[in-house]
């Protein structure tokens, strides 16, 4: 049997805005919303035999919600998807507490070399294994090519930008290109393995990431999530 307090839906939201092909300019009329965040379950729901859920998603509309435990986890370990939710535009933030405000003045404690290299990279690398396995004359599948290929350019391209300069650029620089090139490399599947070999080569250079990200701020922070819903939602 389940705790009841496991089913409760989030009722702490600390964080959460607009992510998805908006965030990165990519959308188009038919695009859904994809929306991220992160909520504090109540700190006596981790007292007891069952811990709180870690995350909630619903598809109506499409919104995922992280606890603040587990958003920490995820951003430790260079989350592309959870990352960007720390470094969206103003404008597409739909929730942010003083508490959200704070976990944004501590981002760049989360991130590290070696992290943002192998979830960027991997990703991107999975994005182009479902590339290379899909039939690019068949006009269905076309689609879905077009969709994983504009991902691997852009988690390439974010991945890049985030080992050479530290900063997570969520809005694409030239939204236009990652298209085009999302149709050519789905036509033609094996051109994105150059990219992906450039962004290799690009990597094995030294970056301004430290090797270890600085857990210290994320302890401190979670600490203070902790401390402030210490007792159970009303």
């Amino acid at each position: 049997m389940r705790a009841s307090g496991e089913r409760r839906p989030p009722v702490h939201v600390l964080l959460s805005g607009i992510v998805g092909s908006t965030a990165y300019g990519l959308a188009h009329a038919g695009s859904d919303i994809d929306r991220l965040g992160l909520f504090a379950a109540p700190t006596v729901d981790f007292h007891g035999l069952h811990r709180p859920s870690e995350s909630h998603v619903t598809t109506a509309p499409d919104r995922t919600l992280h606890e603040a435990g587990k958003w920490c986890r995820l951003a430790l370990s260079c989350n592309p998807t959870a990352s960007e939710l720390v470094w969206l535009p103003d404008e597409l933030y739909e929730v942010r507490t003083p508490l959200g405000d704070e976990l944004i003045a501590v981002r760049r404690s989360f991130l590290s070399a070696r992290a943002v290299r192998n979830s960027y990279l991997g990703y991107a690398t999975q994005q182009f294994r479902k590339l290379s396995t899909r039939d690019p004359d068949d006009p269905v599948s076309r689609v879905r090519s077009a969709k994983h290929a504009r991902h691997l350019v852009r988690l390439v391209e974010q991945g890049l930008a985030l080992h050479e300069t530290g900063e997570v650029a969520v809005r694409l620089a030239d939204p236009e290109r990652v298209r085009a090139l999302g149709e050519r490399y789905a036509a033609r599947p094996a051109d994105a393995a150059a990219l992906l070999a450039t962004a290799e080569e690009r990597f094995d250079r030294p970056g301004v990431l430290p090797e270890a990200p600085d857990e210290r701020p994320a302890e401190a922070w979670l600490r203070r999530v902790r401390a402030v819903h210490l007792e159970a939602a009303a």
